[in-house]
């Protein structure tokens, strides 16, 4: 970069300003590399070549690679999504845990696991793959667990940490490793296997989410 020879111009004014349509190409380029030939697959050569920019480029957006797969999967996975609350606790966990697997269902096969893989070595990068991938949908439902628990239809004893990683867990595990997908159904059984335990009245919380989606069921319970 030539120098304008003047020392009161700050160095920072002198360059171009940062242009936002190659960041949106590496993204996307980023996404379709990572789709099409996994994270193994994953260089900076061919995102580049992709984009129609450079290696150079790239690094003065995202100093590594790891930090580029971050940004581009955080696009994948969209804003976070506020935790519902019609008053159904049933309802809303089994809604919150299906955004939850959709989310992670938009992104790349078989590449979380081996990107928390690469940045589990750095604290710094494996705190910024905590705060991208895991934090915003734990939080949803964290935020959804609270609603259950000031409405009392949760016990006031329950572990609140261990329940979020039990509700969760199913979602992570097969989000990470890719072996199976997590169905709606699924998560219902879970849901209800664990409320069986945590909550303070499960047969009242089963009949109301059963009015709430109209189950033919309910009635069948006072007849």
């Amino acid at each position: 970069m030539q120098s304008t020879g003047d020392p009161d111009i700050p160095a920072a004014r002198v360059g171009r300003p940062r242009d936002s349509n190659i960041d949106t190409a590496v993204l996307d380029a980023t996404l379709a590399v990572l789709d099409e030939s996994g994270y193994s697959g994953f260089t900076l050569e061919e995102v580049a070549r992709r984009a129609a920019t450079t290696k150079p480029a790239i690094y003065r957006r995202w100093p590594t690679r790891q930090h580029l797969g971050l940004a581009a999967l955080a696009q994948s996975l969209g804003a976070a999504q506020g935790a519902p609350d019609t008053g159904c606790t049933l309802c809303d966990l089994n809604e919150c845990l299906n955004v939850f697997v959709a989310a992670f269902e938009r992104m790349p096969p078989d590449v979380l696991g081996s990107l928390l893989a690469d940045c589990a070595h750095d604290p710094e990068l494996r705190a910024a793959f905590m705060t991208t991938l895991f934090d915003p949908p734990r939080a949803a439902v964290e935020q959804t667990l609270d609603q259950a628990l000031a409405r009392g239809d949760l016990r006031e004893d329950i572990d609140r940490n261990l329940t979020l990683d039990l509700l969760g867990s199913l979602v992570h595990y097969r989000a990470s490793f890719g072996h199976a997908p997590t169905s709606e159904a699924e998560i219902e059984c879970a849901v209800e296997a664990l409320l069986q335990g945590i909550a303070t009245d499960y047969p009242r919380l089963l009949e109301h989410s059963r009015r709430m989606v109209g189950d033919p069921q309910v009635h069948n319970l006072h007849s």
